[in-house]
């Protein structure tokens, strides 16, 4: 697994602050793997989910750190959404 997914599965789960997350969310991000986020919490994973979101390292980060709002970065076509529309928004929720 890669830095960047370590340290983005520890940044995910602090952010969610042991809740869990009704329904599944995947992101991929571009050459590093995937994180897929669902009721058992954050992990590395590749598995099928209700939603999949594909940005690149940095857009991730961006949004990670909050500097990057996960609406803008869809609108801007930074972050691209396959599948649950509902999901991504709840999610992008969780991430604001």
């Amino acid at each position: 697994m890669s830095d960047i997914i370590s340290a983005a599965v520890a940044a995910l789960t602090e952010k969610l602050g042991g809740e869990a997350f009704d329904g599944s969310a995947k992101f991929a991000i571009e050459g590093e793997g995937a994180i897929i986020i669902d009721a058992d919490g954050v992990r590395a994973g590749d598995d099928e989910t209700d939603v999949t979101m594909t940005a690149d390292a940095d857009t991730f980060q961006s949004i990670l750190d909050g500097e990057l709002n996960p609406t803008a970065a869809f609108m801007s076509g930074k972050l691209a959404i396959d599948g649950d529309m509902g999901a991504a928004m709840k999610l992008g929720g969780v991430l604001a």
